[in-house]
């Protein structure tokens, strides 16, 4: 066999890690620099709103929530997890679960489309409304189908060749990146969005929406886990000379997807329970999609209004 193929594409083979790996950062910085430009344009229009609206401030826990969401990118995607997650199965499946997990969730509660609705004039503010009330829209992030996208991409991935080859191909790692997040995306939006969105569920639908989930990660997990041979070629042609054999390596990541990925669920679940019953205590302080709705249409026409006067239209 040529020497050549126990080499990874991503890189060549790290050390075994030990605690001083931690520190290490990882790859070309280009997602480093993409979330910081990204955070400094949330803060620079976090301003302007501020600005253009004092009364109506953004909430300090959107912006929390997205530098939460960005230092967990970071984390994923820039630190040791990204070095070592062609190497061993197991951080990989860490690396996939922050991706699927608090990078969507943290994004959904900054709420960044109600960020740039309430900066775009009047013109962009209906097209981007129109955007997501469109027919396709309405489609693609409906539960039933957000649901059904969720599983089949886990599958999907994990037990096809899909899964070897991002290992050995830089483009189809990142490109399998971007699916996870998005259809996290998508997945989560109905339960955790603040933003407006055509399909809210109710937090009976929602709990019923999540434990119904919970059981093909198990499953999944499992088959990972019990598997009587290596998955994927890859970590065997490294004939890597540290660390757990490919196999228990595989069987550790099916251990991390069924009883984290379990664990992350549940604390939905109950991010969901506690939710309502906050909600029964304080019924006045309900925030529904209807509600936001209204918020909405209430910024909108200060907004005409804002720029009606700017414009010398009315004094």
């Amino acid at each position: 066999m040529n020497v050549l193929s126990h080499i990874p594409t991503h890189g060549p083979l790290p050390p075994e890690p030990d605690l001083s790996a931690f520190a290490y950062w990882y790859s070309a910085p280009s997602v480093s620099l993409l979330v910081v430009a990204a955070l400094i344009l949330w803060f620079l229009g976090v301003r302007r709103a501020q600005h253009q609206h004092p009364r109506n401030p953004v909430p300090r826990s959107r912006s929390a929530a997205i530098v939460g969401a960005a230092l967990f990118l970071l984390i994923a995607l820039q630190s040791v997890i990204e070095r070592y997650d062609t190497t061993l199965f197991s951080v990989h499946m860490v690396q996939h679960l922050i991706l699927l997990f608090p990078v969507p969730i943290l994004l959904l509660r900054a709420a960044p489309v109600t960020l740039v609705l309430r900066l775009a004039s009047p013109h962009w503010r209906a097209r981007i409304l129109a955007l997501l009330q469109s027919r396709l829209i309405g489609v693609i992030s409906h539960p039933i189908v957000a649901w059904l996208l969720l599983v089949f991409v886990m599958w999907a991935t994990h037990l096809s060749p899909l899964f070897d080859a991002a290992l050995d191909d830089p483009f189809l790692h990142n490109l399998e990146h971007m699916i996870y997040l998005s259809s996290a995306l998508l997945f989560w939006a109905p339960v955790f969005s603040l933003d407006p969105v055509r399909h809210r569920l109710s937090r009976p639908a929602a709990l019923f929406y999540l434990i119904t989930q919970m059981p093909q990660n198990s499953f999944l997990g499992v088959a990972i886990m019990w598997a009587p041979s290596v998955l994927y070629p890859h970590y065997e042609r490294l004939q890597r000379p540290w660390g757990p054999t490919p196999l228990e390596d595989q069987q550790l990541a099916g251990a991390i997807m069924w009883l984290v990925g379990d664990a992350l669920f549940l604390l939905a679940v109950f991010a969901v329970l506690a939710a309502w019953m906050r909600a029964e205590e304080r019924p006045a302080s309900r925030y529904n999609s209807e509600k936001l709705a209204r918020e909405l249409a209430e910024i909108r026409r200060r907004e005409v209004v804002h720029d009606e006067r700017k414009r010398g239209g009315v004094q």
